[in-house]
């Protein structure tokens, strides 16, 4: 092959191919080694599927469906191009008998339109909105394996690690974010053998290059009205507030946060109770600091009596929290960036921490995704978090997962230890002294 991404060069015997490659998915899947026909992007992918616990014999499922998947599309920014792409890829598809399937960053497909007897074939193997195809999910394949290493890619027949999908091809490319090079998800084309070939990967790549220039001209800057409070993973707070990037003390940090989650407005004695935990400080001192915040913000943001944001305050904690509730729990996981003002020590921060921390957790957990779990359990704020560990190791028992997964069990079992004259249990937060 003298392009590594494109499947069949023209010329080539798709049959043939298709022997081979299912003689060599038969050797990976039965001694783990790849034979020489097999491409190396492809090669890789599926080592990368079967490290993922991937099973030649498994299928896509559904996490997102109705009201649900309404909410997470509606919400997404490639929904903005999708208009873009049925101009583009719809006619080639219903023409040609093929799909056009769009997924986000994590490989969960969002649309996939065109054919009607294809669409009720790909139905078959879940090939529908609302399923993840990422390759930690369903192995090899153009969408996952396209978001996966970041650029476009064929997969041709038997190069699909999942058996019932390997009487298909596809050609996707990824779409990526125009101001901040993110990937945003990728575009897909879907069908017959008759995609394998070099002019269906320069397509898709034409058409996300299309989408990421109509994002472009779509996306303006932020209005200057527009308000933006930052408080996750961080002691003080950021407020971006007409054109202004500001960075507010703690205290002001606090109160904002609590300000955003209470828009009708806090009494005084509402915000003393909420923000200290010491009932020696006086109505003076919080006084005092909200003077302090109105001069900081302008006398016409903060009102008071009851103390209230006049002006509309986007917070990044808010959105996770958006996001948790319609079900979108790849695109919360992305938005959270750390505890909720992890330094407050007023209570009832501390109460929306531990809630928002908590709800994301759980979701984590029962949801079981190995990519999330991971990517919680490699944050500073869940390196020791033995639960988090125990369900990555039920779905992605690795080496290192399991060995990291002992060594916390280790230390909550441990025996008790001596600090400052009294006895505690240690914990995987309390480390027994070497």
């Amino acid at each position: 092959m003298t392009d590594p991404w494109v499947a069949l060069e023209p010329g080539a015997d798709p049959a043939e191919r298709v022997r081979v490659l299912r003689r060599a998915h038969e050797t990976f899947t039965s001694v783990g080694t790849v034979p020489r026909p097999v491409r190396s992007v492809v090669a890789e992918s599926w080592r990368r599927s079967a490290r993922a616990g991937v099973g030649p014999d498994g299928t896509a499922g559904v996490e997102l469906t109705g009201g649900d998947l309404g909410s997470y599309r509606a919400e997404h920014p490639l929904a903005r191009v999708m208009p873009l792409f049925r101009e583009l890829m719809g006619t080639f598809a219903a023409d040609g008998e093929h799909l056009l399937a769009v997924c986000d960053a994590h490989g969960r497909l969002l649309w996939v339109e065109g054919h009607p007897a294809t669409r009720r074939r790909a139905d078959g193997m879940n090939f529908v909105p609302g399923a993840r195809w990422s390759e930690s999910a369903v192995g090899t394949n153009a969408p996952g394996t396209a978001v996966a290493v970041d650029r476009p890619v064929q997969v041709f027949a038997a190069e699909h690690f999942i058996r019932r999908v390997q009487p298909w091809t596809c050609a996707a490319a990824p779409v990526h974010d125009p101001r901040t090079g993110r990937v945003l998800g990728a575009v897909d084309i879907t069908g017959g053998d008759g995609l394998a070939h070099p002019h269906s990967l320069g397509f898709v790549q034409a058409v996300a290059r299309a989408a990421e220039a109509q994002l472009a001209l779509l996306t303006p800057a932020r209005p200057e009205e527009a308000a933006l409070l930052t408080a996750l993973g961080r002691d003080e707070a950021g407020l971006v507030l007409d054109g202004r990037r500001i960075r507010l003390s703690r205290r002001h940090s606090e109160i904002l946060v609590l300000l955003t989650r209470h828009p009708a407005g806090l009494s005084g004695d509402e915000l003393l109770c909420a923000l200290y935990a010491d009932e020696s400080v006086t109505p003076v001192t919080l006084r005092a600091e909200l003077a302090r915040l109105r001069r900081l913000l302008g006398p016409e943001v903060l009102a008071s009596r009851p103390y209230r944001l006049t002006a509309a305050v986007e917070s990044d904690a808010t959105v996770v929290e958006r996001r948790l509730e319609t079900g979108a729990l790849t695109a919360a996981a992305e938005a959270y960036t750390g505890p909720l003002l992890p330094g407050s020590r007023s209570p009832a921060i501390a109460r929306l921490r531990e809630r928002l921390a908590g709800a994301l957790r759980a979701a984590l957990i029962a949801h079981r995704d190995p990519d999330l779990l991971a990517q919680w359990t490699h944050a500073p704020w869940g390196e020791d978090d033995v639960e988090v560990w125990r369900a990555l190791a039920a779905v992605r028992p690795t080496a290192p997962v399991r060995a990291r997964l002992a060594a916390l069990e280790a230390e909550l079992t441990a025996p008790v230890v001596r600090a400052a004259g009294r006895t505690r249990g240690a914990t995987y937060l309390q480390r027994p002294p070497a």
